[in-house]
């Protein structure tokens, strides 16, 4: 696939036994010779060896960075190492980064590339369902910080991303559904069809060798919808954008009262999307039946609904209130009047944030 946005154009791979010839896709889309891989310790070891191999057969000089995987490493301390890291390996405006991961690689990885020199070049490799379908695609990079996720960032778009579906095979069942959180939140704002495809689909069929096609398709769609939401409002200015942020504002307010240890991210997404379904009945017309659907296609691939009974809800509203789609006091919330369509509202009040979370 071809991504446009805005001036940059860059290519997207999806298929099976990508990783093999990654050296020479980069050799294809980029010159220079030195590069940096970032990593976690639980994808390192699974796949940098070939990453690199693969890299030094196409005649470049890779460095490998490995960090603790999780969402506490995302931060401006350990971007500012791995900076550090990448100047002492001599690299300069000719290298690039690949982030070869989860989200949260993808995310700081991405960060780094668009500091490092002021920007140089960026390739993703992700390694889970959920970076594949909306994390890797659109530019955002960023880190969080104490009072709330991807408060500091840049938009910097990728040159290459490489969705390599074989790699999904390694993923534990939790990790691989997590991604449907988002797959359900691009039917659910922008297609309809897709929407009632996946009433039928189950989680552990995709998840089989066999579906390889199935599953390579769903990605494509996925990309397609989130690509065109982001090629009219590539910086998050006109509120077109904001559309892929259904779910997230609860959601990533879950995360940090949970600590980020107590639900993935797709999974408080998946939990946003409860709420803010709540909220659209009451403020957007959505039929209370089509939000019991919505709710049913989470818990068909394996998706929490509900808070567990002592989750600290006044966290969870804490943290909405420090959130960045706040503007001028009022925040910016998505909701949707109906399967397929989603837009921004401006008059949903805080009472309404919290009573919706309160029915978790």
């Amino acid at each position: 696939m071809q991504i446009r946005c805005g001036v940059n154009r860059y290519p997207v791979l999806i298929g099976a036994r990508l990783l093999d010839q990654f050296g020479t896709y980069a050799r294809k889309y980029l010159g220079g010779e030195a590069c940096v891989v970032i990593s976690d310790n639980n994808v390192a070891p699974l796949f940098a060896d070939g990453v690199r191999q693969s890299l030094v057969s196409a005649g470049f000089r890779p460095v490998l960075i490995t960090i603790p995987a999780g969402e506490k490493s995302k931060t401006l301390k350990q971007a500012g190492a791995i900076c550090d890291r990448m100047i002492d390996a001599g690299l300069d405006r000719q290298s690039f980064v690949v982030g070869l991961g989860g989200g949260m690689i993808g995310d700081l990885s991405g960060f780094v590339a668009a500091i490092y020199h002021r920007g140089i070049p960026h390739i993703q490799i992700p390694t889970t369902l959920l970076a594949m379908v909306d994390s890797s695609i659109g530019g955002k990079t960023g880190v969080d910080t104490r009072s709330g996720k991807n408060l500091i960032g840049a938009f910097h778009q990728p040159s290459l991303v490489i969705d390599d579906l074989d790699v999904l095979k390694t993923l534990p069942r939790r990790e691989f559904n997590q991604g449907f959180a988002e797959v359900i939140k691009h039917a659910v704002i922008a297609d309809a069809k897709m929407f009632r495809i996946l009433k039928v689909v189950r989680a552990s069929g995709l998840h089989r060798a066999s579906e390889t096609h199935a599953l390579q398709s769903l990605i494509k769609r996925n990309i397609e919808i989130k690509s065109r939401i982001v090629a009219t409002d590539e910086r998050d200015r006109t509120g077109e954008r904001a559309l892929l942020n259904f779910g997230h504002t609860v959601g990533h307010a879950i995360e940090r009262a949970g600590n980020y240890s107590k639900f993935l991210h797709g999974e408080a997404v998946s939990l946003g999307i409860v709420a803010a379904c709540t909220i659209s009945v009451a403020k957007a017309g959505l039929r209370p039946e089509q939000r019991d659907v919505i709710v049913s296609l989470l818990e068909q691939f394996g998706l929490p609904t509900r808070l567990p009974p002592k989750f600290p809800r006044r966290k969870i509203l804490d943290a909405v209130m420090v959130d960045k789609k706040f503007e001028d006091g009022k925040i910016r919330f998505v909701v949707t009047p109906r399967i397929g369509a989603a837009h921004v509202a401006t008059d949903v009040t805080v009472d309404e944030i919290r009573d919706a979370i309160a029915q978790l």
